[in-house]
């Protein structure tokens, strides 16, 4: 792991299914770079360490194996919830179709995407899996610009100003 720590990374990118020539998962062209603060967690650990490195100005191209970015499928992840977390006003919200995925909150307040599987008599049936669990994917870019992170930055663990967003 790189000794670089606590730096403002500012990339715009393409995120491509298995290889470079793969099918394009996500962009951010013609949106705002992806901005964020290294050393904390907040990036796949083998994404970081891809960029951490490189100055502004930088090109990049490199794959992420399945299991270092959002790792396996697993059948513990398809989870039976009971209805009745779906009703208002004694009725199952019309979000709740096959197919269509919803944010669900855990216990600790994070949120995490659902896919419906099936809608049985008493119980939803939802697929927590990450939408890119059991994906390699593949990284292409540029480092727009890499800057020092401010003390508060540090302390509040975000990025401020341009590009970053206040909590």
């Amino acid at each position: 792991m790189s000794e670089v720590k606590n730096k403002v990374i500012s990339v715009s990118y393409n995120l491509h299914k298995d290889t470079a020539e793969g099918e394009m998962i996500e962009s951010t062209e013609g949106k705002e770079p992806l901005v964020f603060l290294s050393g904390m967690g907040q990036m796949i650990p083998d994404f970081e360490k891809n960029v951490v490195d490189l100055n502004t100005g930088d090109t990049f191209s490199f794959g992420i194996k399945s299991e270092l970015a959002y790792g396996k499928r697993t059948e513990e992840a398809i989870i039976e919830l009971p209805q009745d977390m779906f009703m208002k006003e004694g009725k199952l919200v019309e979000e709740v179709v096959v197919g269509n995925t919803l944010p669900l909150q855990d216990q600790n307040g994070q949120v995490h995407p659902a896919k419906i599987v099936s809608v049985n008599k008493d119980t939803i049936t939802a697929d927590v899996n990450h939408p890119l669990a059991d994906q390699d994917l593949h990284f292409t870019g540029n480092v727009v610009e890499i800057r020092e992170a401010t003390k508060e930055e540090l302390e509040h663990g975000h990025v401020h100003g341009p590009g970053g967003h206040e909590h």
